[in-house]
C-alpha cells in the first residue's frame, strides 16, 4: 500500500529523528536529492547538464533551504545557478551563505532559465500564491520553462490537495521519505513525483492509503478447482427501465465481465440485458430473482414510490448491497430508507458523485455540509459515519471509507471515465467483488482501479462513451492479472 500522511504527521516524524533534524543533517539529504532530481529532469529535457542555467525561486524556511544547499551540487555539475528571493529577509542564512560560497547569484527573473526549481512554501503553505512570488510564477508558466517543485506545488494545499488561483503547476515535483496527501489529490498540479529517502521513519498509520495495481490484482477473486458458479460469486442487478435500459445493460455487462459467477438482472429491461448477455439470468419481477450474494440497486432504476418500495425490499434482504444513481436519490429523499441503512447487519456500499453525496449530505442535515469543497476526506468520512454505510466519493481521486474512518483512494490517473453511463459500469464491477465476499472498501477501490484501467485502454488518448468503456473492461483485468505474484 502507498501511504499518503500530513503535513503534521510529516513534522512529527522528522523531529522523531532527533539529531538528523537539528544538526541539519535531513537538510542536507534533502539538498542532494532535490540536486539529484533537477539533474535528472535537464538531462531528460536538454539533453545534457553542463552549461545550463537552473533559477531557485526560494521563499521563507527550511523549503527554501533545501534549494539554496542544493546549488552546490548542481555548480558541481557545471551549472549555473541564479535564485529570486521572495522575502530575502527571510531566507534561509545557511542555505543563502552556502549558495553565494557556491558561485550562485541573485536575480528578479526566472523565465530565462532552462528549469526553475519551486522553493516558495512547501509544507507550511496555504493559501494562494502572494507576490512577488505570483508574478515570478506567471512569467516562467508564460515563459514555458519546466518547474520541479519542492516537497508540494506552491498554491496547492498539503493536506486537503486544494489548488488555489494563482499557484505553480509543476512538470515534477520531489519529496523526502514520505508523500504529502496533496500528491495524491492534486497529482496534475504536480506532474511526475519522485520520492527520495532522506531517512525519516514512516508513521505507523497513513493518513490515506492507495492499493497498487499489484495488490489489486492479488486480490482479485478468481476461480479456483473446487469452484462453481454459485461459489465465485452471485450478483443481482436492479438497474434501468424500459425506456432506457441502458445503464441495466451497462451494470450487467460489467459485473459479467468483473468474473461475476452468475449475474441475475431485476427489472423491465430484462429482454434487453438478454439480447445483449444471454449468460445472465433476467427477469422482471424481484420476486422471481433468486438468491443473489451482494445487489446493486438503482443505475436508472427510477426514483418513484415503487422504487422506494423496492430499495427496501433489497435492505431486508440480509446481503451486500451497493446503491447508486437513482438509489442515492430514492435514499436522500426517504428518512426510513436512511434508517434501514444504519440498522443493516449486512454491509452497505453508497457511491455517489459530487452532487448527490452533497445531496446525502443535506438529507442527513450532516456537519460533512460545511466541508464539502474544502475537505473532501473528512466529508465523506463524516458521512460514513452518519450513515453507517461505506461511502465511495467518485472523481479523478476517488475515496472509500468506512463508518470507522478508515479510507482507501485511488488516482484514475486521467479523467476519460467522466461520460455518461461511466458509473453504471464502475456499480456492476463493485457489485461482482461484493458477491464474491470483498469488503465494501476492498470492493470500491479495487473496482475503482480496474475501471480507471480500462477507461485509459479503452481511450487510447481520445474521448469515450460507456460502451467503449464497458467493452474495455475485461481486456483490462486480463491486463491486471499479468501482474499477479
Amino acid at each position: 500500500m502507498i501511504g499518503y500522511h500530513t503535513a503534521d504527521a510529516i513534522r512529527d516524524a522528522e523531529r522523531a529523528t532527533g539529531p538528523l533534524l537539528t544538526d541539519g543533517v535531513l537538510m542536507a539529504r534533502a539538498a542532494y536529492g532535490l540536486a539529484s532530481t533537477v539533474l535528472d529532469e535537464l538531462r531528460r529535457r536538454c539533453g545534457h547538464v553542463y552549461g545550463t542555467t537552473v533559477v531557485l525561486v526560494v521563499g521563507a524556511g527550511d523549503n527554501g533551504g533545501d534549494a539554496l544547499y542544493a546549488a552546490r551540487h548542481l555548480r558541481r555539475r557545471g551549472v549555473r545557478v541564479r535564485a529570486v528571493l521572495t522575502a530575502p529577509e527571510r531566507a534561509h542564512a545557511g542555505g543563502l551563505a552556502d549558495f553565494r560560497a557556491a558561485g550562485g547569484t541573485l536575480t528578479d527573473t526566472a523565465a530565462d532559465a532552462d528549469l526553475v526549481v519551486d522553493a516558495i512554501v512547501g509544507l507550511g503553505g496555504h493559501g494562494p500564491l502572494r507576490e512577488p512570488a505570483a508574478t515570478v510564477m506567471a512569467d516562467v508558466a508564460s515563459a514555458r520553462v519546466p518547474v520541479v517543485a519542492v516537497d508540494v506545488p506552491s498554491g496547492v494545499d498539503p493536506d486537503t490537495g486544494k489548488v488555489h488561483t494563482p499557484s505553480v503547476r509543476a512538470d515534477a515535483t520531489v519529496t523526502f521519505s514520505l508523500r504529502r496527501l496533496a500528491h495524491l489529490y492534486a497529482a496534475p498540479s504536480c506532474g511526475e513525483i519522485t520520492v527520495r529517502d532522506i531517512g525519516i521513519p514512516e508513521p505507523e498509520r497513513p493518513e490515506l492509503v492507495s492499493p497498487s495495481d499489484v495488490e489489486t490484482a492479488d486480490a482479485w477473486p478468481l476461480p479456483g478447482p473446487t469452484d462453481d458458479k454459485y461459489s465465485q460469486g452471485v450478483v443481482g442487478i436492479i438497474a434501468g427501465s424500459t425506456r432506457y435500459p441502458g445503464a441495466a445493460v451497462l451494470a450487467t455487462t460489467a459485473a459479467i465481465a468483473a468474473t461475476s459467477g452468475l449475474t441475475r438482472y431485476v427489472g423491465p429491461a430484462a429482454e434487453h440485458v438478454l439480447a445483449h448477455r444471454p449468460e445472465a439470468v433476467a427477469v422482471t419481477d424481484f420476486a422471481d430473482a433468486g438468491r443473489v450474494q451482494a445487489w446493486v440497486f438503482g443505475p436508472g432504476a427510477g426514483t418513484d414510490d415503487a422504487a422506494a418500495d423496492l430499495l427496501s425490499r433489497v435492505f431486508a434482504d440480509d446481503v451486500p448491497v451497493l446503491v447508486d444513481a437513482d438509489g442515492l436519490t430514492v435514499l436522500a429523499g426517504d428518512a426510513a430508507l436512511r434508517d434501514m441503512v444504519r440498522s443493516r447487519s449486512a454491509p452497505v456500499l453508497l457511491t455517489p458523485h459530487a452532487g448527490e453525496f452533497a445531496r446525502l449530505v443535506r438529507a442527513v442535515g450532516s456537519a460533512a455540509a460545511d466541508l464539502l469543497d474544502t475537505d473532501r476526506l473528512a466529508a465523506v468520512r463524516i458521512l460514513a459515519a452518519d450513515l453507517g454505510a461505506t461511502i465511495l466519493l467518485k472523481g479523478r481521486v476517488t475515496l472509500v471509507a468506512d463508518p470507522d474512518g478508515e479510507t482507501w483512494a485511488t488516482d484514475a490517473g486521467s479523467s476519460w471515465a467522466a461520460t455518461a453511463g461511466s458509473g453504471d459500469v464502475l456499480s456492476g464491477i463493485a457489485g461482482a467483488l461484493l458477491a464474491a465476499g470483498r469488503a465494501p472498501r476492498e470492493a470500491g477501490t479495487f473496482a475503482a482501479r480496474l475501471h480507471a484501467r480500462a477507461a485509459a485502454l479503452a481511450s487510447g488518448g481520445a474521448p469515450i462513451g460507456a460502451s467503449d468503456l464497458v467493452a474495455a473492461v475485461a481486456p483490462a483485468l486480463r491486463e491486471l492479472m499479468h501482474l499477479r505474484q
